[in-house]
């Protein structure tokens, strides 16, 4: 699939269009009137790549997100504190969910599993 098509007449680019009544893909020059069938039905595709080293990064101030639920049946290990949000979580190279908490305390963020 090349990424861009131009007409054959004007070297226009052509554009992705339905054919409602045959139901199929077409490209169509906007300048004149020069119609192509797709070869695929794939307009555009997307591919990501990840690194092996790349992970999901959790969020600096979920402490702050007011959609998270909170405890005050934990403690902070690093300040004390009686508070934490908590989000499940997978851990890295495991297929058990586990709980994440993270300290509501101001300039603490200590984050710790269940």
């Amino acid at each position: 699939m090349s990424t861009m098509k131009y007409c054959c007449d004007c070297n226009n680019i052509l554009y992705p269009k339905e054919d409602k009544e045959q139901r199929i893909l077409l490209y169509a020059c906007q300048n004149c009137d020069h119609q192509e069938i797709a070869d695929s039905n794939c307009v555009y595709k997307i591919e990501v790549h990840h690194s092996s080293g790349e992970r999901t990064q959790e969020l600096q101030d979920v402490a702050a997100d007011p959609t998270l639920p909170r405890t005050k049946s934990v403690q902070c290990a690093k300040c004390g504190n009686g508070e934490a949000v908590f989000f499940q979580a997978n851990a890295k190279g495991e297929k058990d969910i586990t709980l994440v908490f993270v300290c509501c305390k101001p300039n603490c963020g200590h984050r710790w599993r269940d």
